[in-house]
């Protein structure tokens, strides 16, 4: 019985270990959080573009301010993106199973 200073490696542990990396990283490369992210950054942008608008630039728009309402739209596809991830998180990959070698 030789103790090199190494601490002795528990399977469970280090399945635990690595299921939490593979969580992580299917979390972190989930597209709904990039778009919504992306979407809610550019709905605050276009809404306050929106709501300074001048008179001249309403009118063009035939009195629509259209700013507004797109900036308002991309706002909330953007928090239902983030909302739909929080509330369904993605699954991790399964893990590979490990071929014995020949």
């Amino acid at each position: 019985m030789s103790n090199d200073g190494q601490p002795a490696q528990d399977p469970l542990i280090d399945e635990s270990q690595e299921e939490q990396r593979r969580s992580a990283a299917a979390r972190l490369f989930d597209i709904r959080r990039v778009i919504g992210g992306l979407f809610v950054a550019y709905g605050v942008i276009v809404t306050l573009i929106g709501i300074f608008d001048s008179a001249a630039e309403i009118d063009k728009a035939q009195g629509v301010r259209i700013n507004l309402w797109a900036g308002l739209v991309m706002l909330v596809f953007g928090l239902l993106m983030l909302l739909w991830q929080w509330r369904r998180p993605a699954e991790p990959p399964a893990a590979n199973e490990k071929q014995p070698s020949t």
